[in-house]
């Protein structure tokens, strides 16, 4: 048995690699599968949403010339189909070989789904790809980059509103685990990210500068306002709650450095940046 569950996971998954539609039915079938029963099909909203994005983007298209789809985003969202067909097919065929712990935590929410269960997993497979395929990331251009980091960010901050509300909202702590339940529309809030980044791939025409002044105002809100100014203890407490040290290497100092240059970091401290965290950073502080 040992072995026989992730080659599986493997050629379910490599069927359809050039294939977005597929990919997502893929996606929506495991929310489906009746290892999970009914209590797991709610949790595929949040996910599902996002997969649509990514390929109303053309991210997940082949590769091939005429289609150009993004190496590095197809890499991340097949490590996440892998790691959860994988826990489906182990619980199914009763395989108790020792299974790699993102694995196990996908096992885990199919056998006690809860949002804390499925944010361990979900971000579990999320950041393990982020480590393993940094070489993908700096193949992208520094407004693809930037996106990576403000996604990472982003799905830590909306993990953190369920397993640390008080490090998430500050005095506004009671509500964090409503808001930050995948189940719930509520987490479009935290997790769509259509609010940055414009939907088509790739970003060759558009200027780093000039993307950050087109988001719109509740996304910098939360960007700015909320979110990065704990964005090293965002970082902290999940490198600890994953078992993940090496997440922080993926920050300098307070600012996101996924594949990215210290010569770039200004654009996390805009005049309309610092403004914007001094106001609402108080606001939501802990003290």
């Amino acid at each position: 048995m040992v072995g026989s569950a992730a080659s599986a996971a493997t050629d379910v998954v490599e069927a359809v690699r050039d294939d977005p539609s597929a990919r997502l039915a893929l996606a929506a079938r495991f929310y489906d599968s009746a290892t999970g029963g009914r209590a797991i099909r709610p949790y595929r909203r949040a996910e599902l949403a996002f997969m649509r994005w990514q390929i109303g983007r053309g991210v997940l298209d082949p590769l091939a010339p005429e289609a150009g789809g993004s190496p590095w985003w197809r890499a991340v969202n097949e490590g996440l189909l892998r790691d959860a067909v994988e826990a489906e097919v182990r619980l199914r065929e009763d395989d108790r070989s020792a299974a790699p712990t993102r694995v196990g935590r996908w096992m885990r929410f199919l056998r006690d789904p809860s949002p804390r269960t499925w944010y361990r997993a979900h971000n579990s497979s999320i950041v393990a790809g982020y480590l393993a395929h940094r070489d993908l990331a700096y193949l992208e251009n520094a407004a693809e980059r930037f996106f990576m980091n403000a996604a990472l960010l982003r799905v830590l901050y909306a993990d953190c509103l369920v397993s640390d509300p008080r490090l998430a909202l500050g005095r506004f702590a009671p509500v964090g685990r409503l808001l930050g339940d995948p189940r719930r529309h509520a987490t479009d809030v935290f997790l769509a990210l259509r609010n940055i980044l414009p939907a088509r791939y790739p970003l060759d025409d558009v200027d780093l500068v000039d993307l950050l002044e087109a988001e719109n105002h509740l996304g910098h809100l939360l960007d700015y306002g909320v979110i990065l100014p704990r964005a090293r203890q965002l970082y902290e407490h999940a490198a600890c709650d994953l078992g993940q040290p090496a997440l922080l290497d993926l920050i300098h100092g307070d600012h996101p450095a996924y594949a990215w240059s210290r010569d770039d970091d200004q654009v996390w401290g805009s005049r309309r940046a610092r403004r914007t965290r001094r106001v609402l950073g108080t606001w939501t502080s802990m003290s």
